[in-house]
């Protein structure tokens, strides 16, 4: 048995933040603890209470006076694109054509696509990351070394092998059977292997036939238990060619509606330019839009509007989406974020920002009683936050205070350096020797 005692400023939420001064969202203890057994949660609360329940040989992990939250979650994001990031000048097709469609080419080599996934998983967990949804290539062999790289590190991650059957370079194509077959061999390898789960991931209505997209249609309906992503209405020339590839289709969201692919396990990642029956769509399917602000901003391609989906009743999510995302980091991610609401007269407090990383995005992915909190029975997913990492941040906290004020300060100075360490399953990660070498020989 494996028992450690984390020590800091405890933070959790249990619900959305109604305002700055909502403190029933969430459990704050100035000096608190988090019990960690085999990997789950036991306790968590004021230190002096959780250290009666440890056992004699816990081990004390002593992080104040840092803040210990719910490790992030990032919902949308392409693991391929890790080397492509900050490629400059185009929008989002010609930046696929000319930076995207090469660089994923690679991914048919199983050494190359295993490389960039230790790489990226190791990006993920310094800035705080412990889950993620991801693309993969059209290549099998991607996915293998995604959800290999993750395993060894115990991380709870989901992704799946993008499907292209057109509009793309003959070396990223499959075929609507190809992409079934494919598809339908590495759900049965990964999905619910540990803590893998799988997305199927049609990668938007321009790369995918009608064939495609009803093979597509027949893996969600043979599979309900995985996710779904594809993308939606990132960009206005976008737009225009997927419903002129879809020409009875409603509207753009209707291309995915009628192939039965809209469902509460469903991300879509943009969701930028949509109209309100698209918005009512989504909220009657559960279907959930991912924003994301740092890509949304370098391809120049809009500004989510967060007012229009809370006031139909749909669900949304925050994301990076690495590549055309700038940074691996969710704090910086949220940093945009506040901006690009704040362009369109919305306010997004530091509290929503931190329940959006965490609790937020577990309820999106349905995964609540999972991740995304510091509740009893969660598997112990935590990240210890500095927000005196920076000497700049470090000479701002002079003047902090409140908690709201100092996790404003970490969202719009923060980067990974804040992040001074993180837990996955109840492991130390980050700089530890050896970390992901122990745990492939604990799993051997």
């Amino acid at each position: 048995m494996t028992e450690r005692l984390i020590r800091g400023r405890v933070l959790s939420f249990v619900a959305e933040p109604q305002g700055i001064d909502d403190t029933a969202s969430y459990r704050y203890f100035e000096d608190g603890a988090v019990l960690v057994r085999d990997g789950r949660i036991v306790e968590t609360g004021d230190h002096a209470d959780v250290r009666r329940r440890a056992g004699a040989d816990v081990e004390i992990c002593d992080h104040r006076p840092n803040l210990v939250l719910p490790g992030l979650i990032d919902t949308h994001l392409h693991f391929p694109q890790t080397q492509a990031i900050a490629s400059y000048g185009a929008q989002l097709l010609e930046w696929l054509n000319t930076y995207i469609f090469v660089e994923e080419q690679k991914f048919a080599e199983a050494a190359h696509a295993g490389a960039v996934a230790d790489r990226f998983m190791d990006e993920l967990l310094s800035n705080g990351t412990t889950t993620a949804v991801a693309y993969c290539s059209v290549h099998p062999e991607s996915v293998d070394a995604y959800f290999t790289a993750a395993e060894a590190r115990g991380m709870r991650m989901i992704g799946g092998k993008v499907m292209m059957d057109r509009n793309a370079p003959d070396a990223l194509r499959d075929t609507p059977q190809q992409g079934y077959d494919e598809t339908a061999a590495l759900i049965g390898k990964w999905h619910g292997r540990g803590r893998a789960r799988y997305a199927i991931s049609p990668r938007f209505a321009i790369t995918s036939t009608p064939e495609q997209m009803e093979m597509s249609q027949a893996l969600v309906a043979e599979n309900p238990t995985c996710y779904v992503q594809t993308h939606l209405s990132e960009n206005h020339e976008e737009i225009a060619f997927a419903t002129s590839l879809y020409p009875d289709a409603k509207d753009y969201t209707d291309i995915y509606a009628r192939y039965g692919l809209l469902n509460e396990r469903m991300l879509l990642g943009h969701c930028i330019h949509l109209s309100d029956r698209e918005i009512g769509v989504l909220a009657e399917t559960r279907s959930v839009a991912v924003f994301c602000p740092t890509s949304n901003l370098f391809l120049g391609s809009g500004l989510f509007d967060r007012d229009r989906f809370d006031k139909a009743g749909a669900r949304w999510s925050v994301a990076t989406d690495v590549g055309a995302g700038t940074s691996f980091s969710m704090l910086e991610t949220m940093d945009e974020a506040y901006k690009v609401l704040h362009l369109n007269g919305q306010k997004l407090t530091p509290f929503n920002s931190f329940y959006r990383m965490t609790l937020g995005n577990a309820r999106a992915l349905g995964l609540e009683k999972e991740i995304g909190t510091l509740d009893a029975g969660t598997e112990a997913d935590i990240v210890v936050l500095d927000s005196r990492a920076k000497s700049a941040m470090e000479y701002r906290m002079r003047t902090a205070k409140s908690l709201a004020e100092e996790l404003f300060i970490l969202q719009t100075m923060g980067d990974d350096r804040c992040v001074a360490q993180v837990y996955v399953a109840g492991r130390p990660m980050k700089g530890t020797a050896g970390a992901v070498k122990q745990r492939v020989l604990e799993t051997a």
